[in-house]
């Protein structure tokens, strides 16, 4: 049973056993309080540095103390005296507040609309957006300098800028930035794709003579665009955390992905919604070579994944080596977008990932698991229950398939898929939905590297939709069709 605290909030999760109940019983000081079908629960209303006693029935039980009062910095009050008429750039006041802000105290920003270019984070401390208020990248480059050390599509590099950055990237360093909490109701949105095609219109000049040198090996990458675009920022971008939350916000329109965590630990990311419909690369929430990550109650209307499951890219990533791992996405729905995606970069090993009560069925991929035969590397221990999903992929993929390949495939293995509901149906980008295999594995063509010890146990299909099987081996099927 995990806690999570705020002042005047606790929240609890816990994770789905085989033999759950329907529902579970929830007990708050000793007496009822209700119950849900839900794996977590939240109370709100609490008083601060206040004990309390929860019981979840057959889970467990736990004393957990609310936070200490958390005292306001009012960003729209002396000294920092922004303004919320979405006209003003209020960076410096805004950063202002943040390097102010201690252990007790959080960054407070009331209803109104704040722009602003990059902000810079720093441990213990929390950002508050109210209901009502939104945290407004703007459209401008030079707002999001310097560059900073960032990886992006599995490659190292200097990006500009998210709009919240916390900690400084070392794939060889311990967490540098840790306990911080960003919160409140409100909205935090970037400069979208405005912003994503000025910096790629602008990179394409400043490295012309690359480009050009590269000739044909620009065809390996997915467009022409994706090197260009690997300068953009994310909308959050957190390299070398730990113990970050992310709650109750409304998170849109980054230039490429929303909520990036790489070389980190411990990141929670619950009852938030993710909008990034129109924007390449628009994905939601993306654990890259990170450990012990958490998603849950949260909607996606997301121009590509939903969530994007990464460890790095050939050859850089199997040197780095840092496999993400222990991975928890359960409560999540995806209304427009992909889906979930282990890949296609994930050099550097993906394991332990267990997702549940997901409905993911308006999606063009559903539940995927990809890489290129350059990756190496390896995604095992996939477990996927009481899900609803457009479709099951496993396989290879032909785009983004550029750098030095490693010494074998990747090998996928060890998935298991139980109680899913398989529709065998795509959602396009333009909203129409077209019928597709329900299942679709292969594996990659080396002895060894076939799709193995997969197992399907009580899923269903709506109809006799199509599975597809290709080098693969040790593959249970026990699925139904039912209308």
């Amino acid at each position: 049973m995990h806690l999570l605290t705020t002042d005047t909030s606790v929240t609890v999760w816990w994770e789905k056993a085989e033999k759950a109940p329907e529902q579970y019983e929830i007990l708050f000081n000793g007496a009822q309080c209700c119950t849900t079908a839900a794996t977590h629960f939240t109370w709100d209303g609490l008083q601060p540095d206040t004990e309390y006693t929860i019981e979840v029935a057959g889970v467990g039980a736990a004393k957990v103390r609310t936070r200490q009062p958390i005292r306001r910095l009012d960003v729209t009050q002396a000294p920092y005296f922004a303004k919320g008429e979405g006209v003003t750039l209020n960076t410096a006041a805004i950063q202002r507040a943040i390097d102010d802000c201690g252990a007790e105290e959080c960054v407070y920003l009331p209803a109104g609309v704040y722009r602003t270019g990059a902000l810079r984070l720093h441990s213990r401390m929390a950002l508050c957006v109210a209901e009502g208020a939104v945290l407004q990248g703007t459209e401008t480059i030079a707002d999001y300098e310097p560059r900073i050390p960032s990886r992006f599509e599995g490659i190292e590099g200097l990006c500009y800028s998210s709009l919240l950055n916390m900690g400084s990237m070392d794939h060889d360093a311990a967490p540098n930035c840790e306990d911080v909490l960003i919160y409140g109701g409100g909205t935090i949105a970037g400069g979208g794709s405005v912003l994503a095609r000025r910096i790629i219109e602008d990179e394409r000049v400043r490295l012309k003579d690359y480009l050009a040198r590269l000739g044909d090996r620009v065809l390996e990458c997915e467009n022409l665009d994706t090197i260009p675009g690997r300068a953009r920022g994310r909308l959050i971008n957190m390299s070398n955390c730990r113990n970050i939350r992310v709650t109750g916000l409304t998170l849109a329109d980054g230039p490429c992905w929303n909520v990036h965590m790489v070389y980190s630990e411990h990141i929670v990311t619950d009852h938030c919604t993710f909008r990034s419909e129109g924007v390449w690369n628009g994905d939601g929430w993306n654990p890259d070579s990170s450990e012990d990550c958490t998603l849950f109650a949260c909607q996606f209307y997301t121009g590509d994944d939903a969530v994007a499951i990464k460890s790095g890219k050939n050859p850089e990533g199997n040197l780095i080596n840092r496999p993400t791992r222990r991975i928890r996405v359960f409560d999540c729905v995806s209304h427009f977008g992909h889906g979930i995606t282990i890949g296609s970069e994930m050099s550097g090993g993906v394991e332990d990932v267990r997702v549940w009560d997901c409905d993911l069925g308006r999606a063009m991929y559903g539940l995927e698991i990809k890489g290129t035969k350059k990756r190496g590397g390896y995604v095992r221990d996939v477990q996927v229950r009481d899900c609803t999903v457009a479709r099951i992929l496993m396989h290879a993929v032909g785009y983004n398939d550029d750098g030095i390949g490693a010494s074998a495939p990747p090998k996928f293995s060890g998935c298991r898929f139980e109680n899913v509901r398989i529709l065998g149906r795509s959602l396009n980008h333009e909203g129409a939905v077209s019928d597709v295999p329900a299942i679709e594995m292969e594996g990659f063509d080396a002895p060894g590297y076939e799709v193995e010890d997969v197992t399907f146990r009580q899923c269903v299909m709506e109809r006799a939709a199509e599975i597809r099987l290709h080098r693969c081996k040790q593959i249970s099927l026990d699925i139904s069709v039912v209308k």
